[in-house]
C-alpha cells in the first residue's frame, strides 16, 4: 500500500519511490518521513468531538500508515512513514524496530493533522503483513537474515527462500494440510521456520518467540502475548474451529487448543511444542478481543496516546480490508437482504496492493484444492473463511513498466502533467482506441497475452515455481506498446481473479458480488476490466482506506462501543461507487476467447516443464 496520495492512480508507490524502497541495500539509519494524507473532515479549527476517535494501524510491505476514523466510519485523517525492506534474490526482509518507529511517527502525524489529541482516541486495532517476526527474551530483535545482521529480524511475506521447506512438509501429506488448500505455500509460516531452523542454527537457539507480524505489534503495544485467529488459522496451520465452543468465552485469554502436536513433530519442528507452544502462542482469541490493560505506559508514550487505550487481536492486513469494506453495500441491496446471513456468502472482496487476496466466506467449510481454508473466524466471526490469491499484481504492473524502455520519458511526461504514469497509460489507449477505430477498448490487446505468474501462483493452481508468460513481443519500443503491455498485464491479472471465482463457485461458493479495496482499486481502468471480464458488478466502498478502518473496528470492539466485529462492520462501513459491467455481448465473446488462451498459457508451461525435466534426468 502506498503512502502517498495523487488520486487513484497510487496504487502503489511511484516509481521511483518502489524502486528506492526496494532496492538492495539500506544499511544506514534514515529518519521517517512522514505523509500526510487530508480529508474533507479537517479544517483549520479544532473540532469540538462528542463521539469516539477509533484509530487504525497498517503496516504494508513499503509503508506503516495510520488512520482515524469517526462512529460514522468517516476517516477524519491519515499519514503514513516509508520502512525499510532488504532484497537479495528469493530473500526479502525487514527490522520491526524501523517498523515500529515508523508507526509512531505516523500515528502522531494523523493525530495532528485530523487536530486529535492523543488523550481523545477511544482505541487502536493493528493489521499487518502476514511477515514472521523474531525476537529473543527481552524482547530484542534475532537476525533471520544470512549476514547476521540482527536489524534484520521479520522474514517478508513474498520471501520464497524456503520453497524446498513448504515441498518437504507438503511432502508429509498431513492431514491439517485440508485447510489450506492441500499444501502449505513458501509465504507461510511452517516453511520458513524450518528454513531457519536448517540454515540458521545459532538464531533458532536464541529465538524466544516467533510472532505474525501483526501480532508482535499488538504485543509491542500492550505486553500481551495473546494471538489472533487471523494469523495463526491462516499463516500458520492452527485450527480455529477447536474454538467452537468458546465463542462466547468471557476470560481474556484463550487457551491455545488448535496446535496439532503430531504435525509440528511430523515436519522436524517439535521444540516448537515446548512449554506449551509458548514460541508460537500458548493463547488464541478472536479478533477484536481486548489485550492485556491496553496500551502500556511506554507504548502510550511512543505513540501519543494515553496509557490503557484499548488494543484489540489483530488482523492480516487483506484480512483487515475485508472486515472494512465487505459489510459496504449499497443500501437498496442492504435493505432487501437485511437479515439474510447468506447475502454475505455471496461476496468476494479484493484487497489489491503489492498483491492481490480474494476473501470470501460461507456459513459451512468448504475445501477447496489449490486455495486456502477453509478457516473458521478468521476474519468474521463464526464464518469460514475461504482466501485466494495472486503473490504479484501492484508489483507486476510496476515490474512491467519500469522495466520498458519507454518509462523514463513516460514518467517524465506524466510528471510535466502532474499526474501518475498509470493515469497516462490509460490516457493513451483511449486515444488508441479512438485511433484505431478499436469497437472497445478491451480490444486492443488482440496479439498480446499475458499469464501473470512472475512469483508463481498461490490461487487457484497452487504452484510457487510458476512463471510469467508475455505472448505477442514485437520490436516497437514506443509508448504506446507499453500502454498495450500494461493492458495485457491488467486483464492478465483479472482473468486470474476469474479462475479463482470460478474455482470457488465450482467447490460450493456462490459468489456474485465483487467488492475492493486498496491501492489498485482506485485504478478506474483495473476494475472495468475486472467487472467485463469476471461478469460481476464491482462495489467500492465509500473510504478509500479500508484496511486502515478494518483495523479501527478491531479497537472499537475491543473498546466495547460495539457488541461484536458484524455490528461494528455494519455501523462503520459504507458503499460507495458501483462499478458494472459491460453489457456489449462482443466485450464478453472477446474476454472469453482471452480467457481460453490465458487457460492454455498456463497448461503449455507445465507441459513444457515436464519435457525439460525428462530432458536433464
Amino acid at each position: 500500500m502506498s503512502g502517498l496520495r495523487r488520486g487513484w492512480s497510487d496504487t502503489t508507490p511511484l516509481l521511483d519511490q518502489r524502486n528506492r524502497s526496494l532496492s538492495n541495500s539500506h544499511t544506514k539509519r534514515r529518519p521517517h518521513s512522514v505523509i500526510l494524507e487530508m480529508t474533507s473532515a479537517v479544517n483549520d479549527a479544532t473540532p469540538s468531538r462528542s463521539g469516539p476517535v477509533f484509530l487504525g494501524v497498517d503496516v504494508g510491505t513499503g509503508s506503516a500508515r495510520a488512520g482515524l476514523f469517526d462512529e460514522s466510519g468517516k476517516l477524519l485523517g491519515s499519514a503514513s512513514s516509508p520502512i525499510q525492506i532488504w532484497k537479495d534474490g528469493d530473500c526479502v526482509e525487514q527490522s520491526s524496530t524501523d517498523i515500529w518507529h515508523a508507526i509512531c511517527a505516523a500515528v502522531k502525524s494523523a493525530c495532528s493533522l485530523a487536530k486529535v489529541a492523543g488523550q481523545e482516541v477511544t482505541s487502536v486495532g493493528f493489521a499487518a503483513t502476514c511477515s514472521l517476526v523474531a525476537v529473543d527474551s527481552d524482547g530484542s530483535p534475532v537476525s533471520v537474515s544470512w549476514n547476521g545482521d540482527s536489524r534484520r529480524n521479520i522474514i517478508v511475506w513474498m520471501d520464497h527462500r524456503a520453497v524446498k521447506q513448504a515441498e518437504k512438509i507438503n511432502s508429509c501429506n498431513s492431514p491439517i494440510l485440508q485447510y489450506c488448500g492441500g499444501a502449505v505455500s513458501p509465504e507461510m509460516q511452517p516453511p520458513k521456520l524450518l528454513w531457519v531452523k536448517e540454515n540458521l542454527q545459532e538464531s533458532w537457539s536464541m529465538i524466544f518467540r516467533w510472532m505474525d507480524l501483526s501480532d508482535w505489534l499488538s504485543y509491542r503495544a500492550t505486553g500481551d502475548d495473546t494471538r489472533s485467529l487471523c494469523t495463526t488459522v491462516c499463516k500458520w496451520t492452527y485450527l480455529g474451529h477447536a474454538h467452537m465452543q468458546q465463542k462466547n468465552e468471557k476470560d481474556r485469554d484463550m487457551e491455545a487448543c488448535g496446535w496439532d502436536d503430531d504435525f509440528w513433530e511430523e515436519i522436524g519442528l517439535g521444540d516448537l511444542i515446548d512449554g506449551h507452544h509458548a514460541k508460537i502462542g500458548r493463547s488464541v482469541a478472536f479478533p477484536g478481543h481486548p489485550l492485556g490493560s491496553g496500551l502500556t505506559p511506554t507504548a502510550a508514550k511512543e505513540l501519543g496516546l494515553a496509557e490503557g487505550t484499548p488494543v484489540g487481536t489483530s488482523l492480516i492486513d487483506a484480512h483487515a480490508g475485508g472486515v472494512g469494506v465487505m459489510a459496504s453495500v449499497p443500501e437498496l441491496v442492504s435493505e432487501a437482504k437485511v437479515d439474510d446471513e447468506e447475502a454475505i456468502c455471496g461476496r468476494m472482496v479484493l484487497v489489491c496492493g503489492t498483491s492481490t487476496c480474494h476473501m470470501a466466506v460461507s456459513q459451512s467449510k468448504l475445501f477447496i484444492p489449490g486455495v486456502w481454508g477453509p478457516y473458521w473466524s478468521a476474519m468474521v466471526p463464526e464464518f469460514w473463511l475461504t482466501e485466494g490469491g495472486q503473490s504479484a499484481t501492484g508489483a507486476l504492473l510496476d515490474s512491467i513498466i519500469e522495466n520498458h524502455v519507454a518509462s523514463p520519458s513516460l514518467a517524465n511526461r506524466a510528471a510535466s502533467r502532474n499526474i501518475s504514469v498509470f493515469e497516462l497509460l490509460n490516457s493513451i489507449l483511449e486515444s488508441m482506441t479512438h485511433e484505431k477505430k478499436s469497437s472497445f477498448l478491451a480490444a486492443l490487446t488482440e496479439d498480446v497475452h499475458v499469464l501473470p505468474d512472475f512469483h508463481g501462483n498461490r490461487s487457484p493452481m497452487a504452484d510457487p515455481k510458476a512463471k510469467g508468460i508475455i505472448c505477442g513481443l514485437t520490436l516497437d519500443t514506443s509508448e504506446q506498446q507499453l500502454a498495450l503491455l500494461y493492458l495485457a498485464t491488467l486483464q492478465g491479472i483479472a482473468y486470474g481473479t476469474r479462475h479463482i471465482v470460478e474455482h470457488c463457485n465450482a467447490h460450493g461458493h456462490k459468489i456474485d458480488t465483487l467488492l475492493a479495496c486498496g491501492g489498485l482499486a482506485k485504478n478506474p481502468l483495473f476494475l472495468q476490466q475486472h467487472a467485463d471480464i469476471i461478469g460481476c458488478p464491482f462495489i467500492l466502498p465509500r473510504e478509500n482506506e479500508s484496511v486502515l478502518l478494518g483495523a479501527a473496528i478491531l479497537g472499537a470492539v475491543a473498546a466495547k462501543k460495539y457488541s461484536s466485529l458484524i455490528d461494528a462492520m455494519k455501523a462503520l462501513n459504507a458503499a460507495g461507487q458501483v462499478i458494472h459491467p459491460s453489457k456489449d455481448p462482443k466485450v464478453k465473446e472477446y474476454h472469453d476467447a482471452k480467457y481460453s488462451i490465458f487457460r492454455g498459457l498456463y497448461e503449455q508451461q507445465v507441459s513444457q516443464r515436464s519435457l525439460m525435466a525428462q530432458a536433464l534426468s
